[in-house]
């Protein structure tokens, strides 16, 4: 079976239709005449094309509509998603301010990961800032200004901190990191990140002994982040943006501070200038456009398990064993894929991680 396009002479439009090869040879009756290579085809009172598909041309069906996600906004009530959009000229404009990264070690990719592709990557984004929209924070987020940036680290360590991004771009070694990236409303995507490990910033605060926990924090600024200011949507939502981890899982390779992706400069609507990628949980972890970290010995509440405590945990790691309350997390839709694919515990990194959470019970603390 194949696809036939049929163009209407007389009103101009591509009506597709099926049509079976076998079932029109040898017929006189039909003035149709197939060929192997090209297609045009003549029948009687139209002219037929035979639409031959592209190599680089992604198939229809994996096109993903946003509404086939589950999605976190429903519990909000505030109403249905846009689709997954194509860059628009403004948006692939945008993304021409984005330096290339000069200098930074390839991850070889040993596990031989397929990417997405960088327009996946930047123009379907949760970052509630901005709206509750995917599409929109790739065209909103020219309002944030990350000049003049600074991270400050204190709490429990005996060497608080200020440092610029200027300072971690240059006295870092960068790196590229390949990850898995799964979001707690059963997407995901593979994205190749540039930045630099989470213990190497840490470790230049020096947390001292009673530190057992890391905070994060997203700058508070509503003139460089619209929706912190207006709430229209998000007036239950508590701003600044909180996440948290316990220090031994700060301290994994895995946890991974970005400043760029596919090489360049990390895109705003990414969570420029900096970000925390933390790949083995749901993506509500990693915390974008950080301006603050915090040392503590208690447990942080993150701004989702502070809003719905039944269905965001402290810790969220991947798990296809223990659904949200309101859909499964067995299954995941990779960006770009119509039909789901199963989720791997720990996003697939659990030989890297799972010996952190041994004796923990990980249906309670989810």
């Amino acid at each position: 079976m194949f696809f036939v396009c049929i163009k209407h002479s007389s009103i101009g439009r591509i009506t597709p239709i099926k049509a079976h090869k076998k079932a029109y040879e040898g017929r006189e009756n039909h003035s149709v005449h197939f060929k192997q290579d090209l297609s045009i085809i003549h029948l009687r009172s139209f002219n037929m094309y035979i639409k031959k598909k592209k190599n680089w041309e992604m198939n229809e069906s994996s096109i993903t509509d946003e509404k086939l996600f589950y999605n976190r906004r429903d519990f909000l009530k505030i109403g249905a998603g846009s689709l997954v959009a194509l860059s628009s000229i403004n948006t692939l404009m945008a993304d021409d301010k984005y330096r290339a990264i000069k200098k930074f070690t390839k991850d070889s990719n040993p596990n031989n990961l397929s990417l997405n592709t960088y327009q996946q990557a930047t123009t379907y984004n949760n970052f509630y800032e901005f709206s509750t929209s995917k599409s929109a924070p790739a065209k909103m987020a020219h309002t944030l200004k990350t000049d003049n940036w600074d991270i400050e680290i204190n709490g429990l360590v005996d060497k608080p901190l200020k440092i610029s991004m200027d300072d971690i771009l240059n006295k870092f070694p960068l790196e590229e990191r390949i990850y898995r990236f799964r979001c707690v409303e059963a997407w995901s995507m593979v994205v190749p990140w540039v930045g630099i490990s989470l213990a190497s910033l840490l470790k230049k605060a020096q947390p001292n002994s009673k530190a057992k926990y890391v905070q994060f924090e997203t700058l508070f600024d509503p003139k460089k982040f619209p929706d912190q200011g207006r709430s229209v949507f998000f007036a239950n939502l508590p701003h600044p943006y909180t996440e948290g981890l316990r220090l031994d899982e700060a301290y994994n390779d895995l946890a991974f501070m970005a400043v760029g992706l596919y090489g360049k400069e990390i895109p705003k609507q990414n969570g420029a200038p900096i970000r925390l990628v933390v790949p083995w949980k749901y993506g509500f972890k990693s915390i974008k456009s950080i301006s603050k970290i915090t040392l503590t010995d208690k447990q942080p509440i993150n701004t989702w398990q502070k809003l719905a405590p039944k269905e965001y945990g402290f810790y969220a790691n991947v798990n296809p064993k223990v659904d949200h309350p309101r859909w499964s997390q067995a299954k995941e839709r990779l960006l770009g894929k119509f039909f789901k694919q199963k989720t791997l515990a720990y996003n697939g990194y659990g030989d890297e991680v799972a010996h952190m959470y041994k004796n923990l019970d990980l249906v309670k603390n989810f």
